[in-house]
């Protein structure tokens, strides 16, 4: 029997600026650490960089044209903060406020709800160069940027994130090094990762203490993490990976604190002196929504003795936990090798609603990698279609459990450049060519748009 989303159900799409605008030396903007990673020869795995992408910053209008025609109601876009200040402080740059502008405008004409993403990942280098994210100071010169943003926005933009994916940030920039600034010291990690959640504080009283009301939520990359088997050493390993994925972000942003376990085991590694009084007051603060990036979940064992990366391979991005392993649980995976476990979604969901404090949750990204090909005009997904019924049933399954889901965003309306990836990873609705920039809705697009039409599954 078919089942029906809530009248109220909030149903869009994602996209995030560096990895669709180009015009990456336009109207004044200043370079990103992406831009600094790119350059780096084998940074990204197909050579490619983010300077033209999908040409979204000349091609907006057709691409909101895309959203309305999906019947899709919201848009969850990102900021590119070089394009307001492209020194990260000081001057702001008029252009870059204009291109936001239209682009707010135009989603306003068509009926579409701006859900402005105020970080995601692009950090003006002139920042990095001052030490970015470890650099304490690159907090405050966030909550700066984000002030100007709402005075110029506001009037039309209702609902804001302060961060995307600070673990990614944190942990991918500066542990692993795959994601900018390309650092492998664990300690930065750690230490930016605090300073992330700063800024999200700091940006969030912002925010709130402007002209304008403002509904603010923070979006971390969440997974449902479970033992491989119920020995001790995978029960710990499960511990360990939830704490420095999951636990250490929720927390420290709903309770006001660190985990006490995860604070342990980073003790031989720091002592965490750059979290000073009153920090974690400012880093909780009041919060109006939460979003939930979701893409798989994590089946964890624990080894005997700390893997050792082979030669020319990335070390673990997660921090204190080098003699962990995820392992594969017997389930499909998406192109980019990542389990499908819808399940995990509503698992998610209904812990969030029991274990923190009741918070209005939206998914703002969910979405599958597949190697798309373009046959006579068309492209034909059935995994895409399959992993977005799938997980939208699972909204569902957590709205019949209590959870107070207030929307979902599929991620993403366009293929795009993806990160350490480059172009050779296709999460779009929409087949973006690189070549001549045109765009294909695929069946997925088709198949979503009948579900926002009909508010139903089935």
């Amino acid at each position: 029997m078919p089942r029906s989303f809530p009248p109220e159900f909030v149903f869009g799409a994602a996209t995030a600026a560096f990895q669709i605008e180009g015009a990456a030396a336009e109207h004044g903007r200043g370079p990103s650490i992406w831009d600094t990673l790119c350059a780096r020869p084998g940074a990204i795995l197909d050579g490619s960089d983010g300077s033209v992408a999908c040409d979204h910053y000349h091609r907006w209008e057709h691409d909101l044209d895309l959203l309305a025609g999906l019947g899709l109601r919201a848009y969850r876009f990102s900021i590119a903060w070089p394009r307001i200040k492209p020194q990260g402080n000081g001057e702001v740059e008029e252009r870059g406020l204009a291109f936001y502008d239209r682009l707010v405008d135009g989603m306003l004409e068509r009926g579409i709800e701006p859900f402005a993403t105020l970080y995601h990942w692009d950090l003006p280098q002139a920042l990095e160069d001052k030490g970015g994210w470890r650099n304490r100071d690159t907090a405050f010169r966030f909550a700066e940027y984000a002030a100007v943003v709402q005075h110029r926005l506001g009037d039309r933009v209702r609902t804001w994130t302060t961060l995307n994916e600070p673990w990614c940030s944190a942990f991918l920039g500066h542990a692993s090094g795959e994601h900018a600034p390309g650092m492998t010291d664990p300690v930065a990690a750690i230490t930016a990762a605090h300073h992330l959640l700063l800024g999200h504080g700091l940006a969030a009283e912002a925010l709130h203490g402007g002209r304008r009301p403002a509904s603010v939520g923070i979006v971390p990359n969440l997974y449902r993490v479970t033992p491989a088997s119920d020995s001790p050493a995978d029960l710990d390993a499960a511990r360990r990976l939830d704490g420095v994925q999951n636990r250490w972000y929720l927390d420290a942003v709903l309770l006001g604190s660190y985990p006490a376990d995860i604070v342990e085991d980073y003790a031989p590694l720091t002592d965490l002196s750059f979290v000073q009084d009153g920090d974690l007051d400012t880093i909780s603060a009041r919060l109006d929504w939460l979003g939930i990036n979701y893409y798989s979940s994590f089946l964890a064992r624990g080894l005997d003795a700390p893997r050792v990366p082979a030669p020319r391979e990335r070390p673990t991005p997660w921090v204190g936990c080098e003699d962990v392993e995820t392992v594969p649980n017997g389930r499909p995976v998406t192109h980019m090798g990542w389990d499908i476990e819808p399940s995990g979604l509503t698992d998610i969901l209904v812990r969030l609603a029991t274990d923190y404090p009741s918070l209005p949750l939206y998914v703002t990204e969910n979405g599958s990698a597949w190697d798309d090909v373009v046959t006579d005009g068309a492209v034909h997904d059935p995994e895409r279609v399959a992993y977005l019924e799938a997980h939208l049933a699972a909204c569902l399954d957590a709205i019949d459990r209590g959870v107070d889901l207030r929307g979902y965003f599929a991620w993403s309306l366009l293929d795009n450049f993806e990160w350490a990836w480059g172009y050779s990873r296709r999460f779009g609705l929409v087949r973006v060519d690189y070549d001549s920039q045109e765009r294909i809705p695929k069946d997925s697009a088709h198949r979503y748009a009948e579900i926002v039409r009909s508010r139903s599954l089935g």
